[in-house]
């Protein structure tokens, strides 16, 4: 292989590896700068080298275009971490975020973050993102609101059946009072 040729397909596999969609062998002789059938005859190659050599990726012709994509035989550890990774342990804000969010709810926004006494846009974000919290609708009140609830995956991970399950608050309450005059 040429070094010219090496570059092209050294350009191709690093464009592949940053599109998040299938790209088109046109899309990408013109990223490239070099003919279509080059291209072609290269990713071709890509393809075959990931196979030859048992990677974790491949380089798929799908849905018009080409596209790098985990290996299926790795899919039970690729899996194993996208799960490990959605239950890495909470940061105290969000464990304190979700706390309110659960005892309270629904809530919006402005009122969890009066409550913490900081702006918690971000955490609940993440709470969000992560399947704990969920938009349950919107306050009357000024601008419609975002009202925040807790979802079933935080039923689920916490192993309750319905919110009814939830410890009581008022003795968390009572020893925080009697801390606080002692």
């Amino acid at each position: 292989m040429s070094e010219a040729t090496a570059e092209v397909q050294r350009a191709l596999e690093a464009i592949l590896f940053l599109a998040d969609e299938p790209l088109s062998v046109t899309v990408l002789a013109q990223a490239a700068e070099t003919g279509r059938r080059e291209v072609e005859a290269l990713l071709r190659e890509l393809a075959k080298g990931y196979e030859q050599r048992g990677s974790g990726i491949s380089l798929v012709e799908v849905a018009g275009g080409w596209r790098l994509v985990t290996h299926p035989e790795a899919a039970p550890y690729v899996e194993q971490f996208i799960l490990a990774s959605r239950h890495a342990r909470l940061t105290k804000a969000s464990l304190e975020t979700l706390a309110i969010v659960a005892y309270k709810q629904p809530v919006t926004r402005h009122q969890v973050s009066s409550i913490r006494g900081v702006d918690s846009e971000g955490v609940l974000r993440a709470l969000m993102e992560r399947g704990l919290l969920e938009e349950v609708g919107r306050d009357e009140g000024p601008g419609r609101p975002v009202l925040y609830g807790t979802s079933s995956v935080f039923l689920e991970r916490l192993g309750l059946s319905s919110l009814s399950d939830l410890p009581s608050i008022v003795p968390l309450l009572d020893d925080a009072g009697s801390r606080a005059s002692g």
